[in-house]
């Protein structure tokens, strides 16, 4: 079965997953986790197809003596709060997250909010579905529950209220679940909010909901400039992913994100860990250590981020990607919570965000990630290895290679035959765009 990814479930309505489908999938999961009766939270997104697959996924659930507690139309972080604040065994949130239209799927979680992955537990739910199931045994329940304003309350924990100040910002909910999410709290923050695709919509009539893809923020850049706003601020489509648009309409890259949040979290709980991806900039350490943490470099991926945080502590991780996790927040990833901690670090700091980036931007240059389609991706990699034999290299994500001015990261695609470039050059940018020509000119070659 082709649908089990490596971070979720996910695949074409119909031809890939329909509902016995999920009915199959919310049997085989209550199995995985295990033990009698267990407590499972239910969510689902705004997608067309979610009533009627979130309702098999709950029928499966239920037909193994499950007690659900559906919360209903939510947010994929408002089913992680709902898993970690009632200590639930589990949860399984409905939702293709970022993919197009025609797509459907589930993001599986464990006691803590901890995500199911490829190498722990999906593989799992396939191979017991391949088993065959057999007759239910039955005996479970539904409890349909209301966790927002619960939700939101603590969501506000994260940042002082009374110190942030009234600003125009452009928010773009994708036409998915933030304006539900994050709307209520931004509107009693007092800011002075421009909305875009703001109505939930599984048609998403305007554009997809994937707002890394540049095409996708050209609006909210637009927006932001014709509003005279301070920030923007997009979503994708289940609202666990927040994006930035500086005063000036420039996209906020995720690294120097990751490295504002961290500033502002350790101003809060000085001496914390911060956790960081192999992609990222210098910038994250450098602020790190400068502030008096302890970077602390991770796979990418969201399993991979909750599992350390719980197993090894850290109290904020963030990935290029835009998902960042909070250790008082079950470990998960929150949209909600990076654009309340950003609105207050402008709010004190009485400036811009251009201002706030302006340090990073004038000494960290970034290449972004850029993809190949490789064949060989092993072989490549090797060969890049031979090549940069002189650098300080690591395998903890692919092959990091180091030299005390310029460095690399490059990593197969989990699910695609890609090569994935992000390289850095502290000298200049041009420096930077020599040696990322360079490289991937080996990529490519």
């Amino acid at each position: 079965m082709s649908i089990f990814k490596a971070y979720d479930v996910r695949g074409l309505y119909g031809d890939e997953i329909d509902g016995d489908v999920a009915y199959e999938v919310g049997r085989a999961f209550v199995r995985v986790l295990g033990g009698d009766n267990p407590r499972i939270g239910l969510g689902r997104d705004m997608r067309l197809t979610a009533p009627e697959l979130a309702a098999r996924y709950r029928d499966g659930m239920v037909a193994e003596g499950a007690a659900v507690l559906d919360g209903g139309m939510i947010a994929t972080e408002m089913l992680y709060f709902l898993v970690g604040s009632r200590d639930l065994d589990g949860g399984l949130m409905c939702t293709a997250s970022h993919n197009p239209k025609a797509y459907t799927g589930a993001k599986l979680v464990e006691r803590g909010a901890i995500a199911l992955s490829g190498d722990r537990g999906l593989q799992d739910i396939r191979r017991t579905i391949e088993a065959g199931l057999g007759d239910p045994p039955g005996g479970g329940s539904v409890e349909e529950v209301d966790i927002g304003e619960e939700f939101r309350a603590a969501a506000l924990r994260f940042i002082d209220p009374a110190q942030v100040t009234p600003r125009r910002v452009v928010v773009d909910g994708s036409h998915g679940m933030a304006p539900q999410m994050v709307g209520p709290l931004l509107e009693r923050l007092g800011i002075d909010l421009v909305r875009l695709n703001w109505t939930p919509s599984g048609d998403f009539p305007d554009r997809g909901p994937n707002p890394l893809l540049e095409e996708n923020r050209r609006v909210i850049v637009e927006s932001v400039k014709a509003e005279g706003a301070e920030l923007g601020i997009a979503w994708d489509g289940d609202a666990d992913r927040c994006f930035f648009i500086d005063d000036g309409g420039r996209f906020v890259d995720g690294d120097f994100l990751t490295t504002l949040l961290a500033d502002s979290i350790l101003r809060k709980r000085p001496g914390e860990t911060i956790l960081y991806d192999v992609r990222a900039s210098r910038a994250v350490p450098d602020t790190v250590r400068a502030r008096g943490g302890i970077p602390l470099i991770n796979r990418v991926g969201h399993a991979f981020f909750k599992t350390r945080m719980r197993d090894e502590g850290g109290v904020f991780g963030g990935e290029v990607s835009g998902h960042y996790y909070f250790h008082d927040f079950y470990n998960a990833d929150s949209g909600t919570i990076p654009a309340l901690l950003i609105l207050e670090l402008l709010s004190v700091e009485g400036k811009t965000m251009a201002q706030l980036l302006e340090p990073y931007r004038s000494r960290y240059f970034i290449s972004g990630e850029i993809n190949s389609e490789v064949a060989d991706q092993k072989a490549k990699m090797d060969e890049l290895e031979a090549k940069y034999s002189d650098g300080e290299i690591s395998h903890l994500d692919g092959v990091s290679v180091d030299y005390p001015d310029w460095h690399f990261n490059v990593r197969p695609s989990n699910t695609e035959p890609l090569l994935r470039l992000n390289l850095e050059s502290l000298v200049s940018p041009q420096d930077m765009e020599r040696r990322r020509d360079e490289v991937l000119e080996v990529i490519r070659s």
